[in-house]
């Protein structure tokens, strides 16, 4: 079995070695087509410098080398990334779940079910249908109150990780920024690898800190819409009750 590797020409040893690491796929799989195509003509990459160019392409830093960069301020910016991601899924497929439900039982007024927040709504307009009307109004806001906290759920976490974000980016800048000063005053600017940590922080924790504050907010907007259009309807279904219920009695009356 042929193994296809990046290789450097040792001119002090005379021979070929491989590099420490590997270029992207794209270089490899041209090579592979090149030693397995029966084609007249395909292309190959060739470092005419003996290998000096191709080391220095693979030097160049990788997304896991960036996220290193970032240190335990970029660690705790993913690991915050991560949860948001988890707790908007979960509240969007939850409320989606509770959007159908509501909207099947607006279907059907007459046959309350308790197991979505219309349905709660309309057990307590039921149960209190021989009160006068604002008695009926204020029960009906306090079902409509208790149903709140389940759908506002986690809201607040998610906004808070959207604004959290981008200051821990911020605090990682300076703390790079920190660390890049402490290397001037004790080794000058004569070599630049020794400033090259600090900034390289300083830079990656602002970027990881955007990445996930701005996907963030989108994903918080997304699911305080929702839980605000299934508020809207029980405000609306309560208040189509409640005028029902006046009129009904002003014609009793």
């Amino acid at each position: 079995m042929l193994r296809l590797a990046g290789l450097i020409w040792r001119g002090d040893a005379g021979r070929l070695a491989e590099i420490k690491r590997q270029p992207s796929g794209d270089v490899l799989d041209r090579v592979g087509h090149f030693g397995t195509t029966d084609e007249p003509v395909a292309r190959f990459s060739l470092d005419p410098t003996g290998g000096s160019l191709l080391a220095r392409l693979v030097e160049a830093p990788q997304l896991r080398d960036r996220i290193e960069q970032g240190g335990l301020v970029g660690y705790v910016i993913i690991a915050l990334g991560m949860v948001a991601l988890l707790v908007a899924l979960e509240r969007l497929l939850r409320l989606s779940l509770i959007g159908a439900k509501v909207n099947a039982q607006r279907r059907q007024i007459d046959n309350p079910d308790d197991n979505n927040p219309l349905g709660r709504v309309l057990f307590a307009y039921h149960q209190n249908r021989g009160v006068d009307a604002e008695t009926l109004e204020m029960k009906l806001g306090e079902a409509i109150l208790k149903e709140l906290p389940s759908l506002n759920r986690f809201l607040t976490f998610l906004k808070i990780i959207a604004v959290a974000a981008p200051l821990l980016g911020l605090l990682g800048t300076v703390t790079g920024m920190i660390n890049t000063f402490q290397a001037i005053t004790l080794f000058g600017t004569g070599d630049p690898k020794t400033m090259a940590g600090g900034i390289s922080q300083a830079l990656v924790t602002t970027v990881l800190g955007l990445c996930v504050a701005i996907p963030t907010v989108f994903l918080h907007s997304i699911c305080a819409t929702r839980a605000k259009g299934v508020i809207h309807l029980l405000q609306e279904q309560s208040a189509g009750l409640i005028a029902q219920y006046m009129e009904r009695n002003k014609g009793q009356g």
